[in-house]
């Protein structure tokens, strides 16, 4: 029931990725590569095992798919679910950071249209 309440908050649509999206993130002395479930402009959910507990802040680094170019953002943990992930919202991002993750999600969306 929360992840319901969580999804009818948001204020950007996520798309589902597919394989090989990974995202590095780091807080204090914690780190990892995961991969990404979902993204959208305002956040992504990370598959992680051992997710960090919610509240906790992190900084994020993600590869566009086909390109060159990544993005990096400031991001806090919203929702946690051990063995499954974490939900997370930017906090955040430069314009340019901002910029490159609308054309991903372009691509993303215009992918998902194409399978549909």
């Amino acid at each position: 029931m929360l992840a319901t309440a969580v999804r009818k908050e948001r204020r950007y649509p996520r798309v589902t990725t597919a394989t090989g999206i990974w995202v590095a993130w780091k807080t204090g002395a914690r780190h990892n590569v995961s991969p990404i479930r979902t993204v959208g402009l305002g956040g992504m959910f990370i598959f992680e095992d051992d997710p960090l507990p919610e509240g906790t802040m992190l900084q994020l680094v993600f590869q566009l798919p086909g390109g060159k170019d990544s993005v990096r953002a400031r991001a806090t943990v919203r929702l946690a679910e051990v063995g499954r992930g974490m939900g997370v919202e930017f906090t955040q991002m430069s314009p340019a950071e901002r910029a490159r993750l609308a054309q991903l999600m372009k691509k993303l969306t215009q992918a998902t249209a194409r399978v549909n």
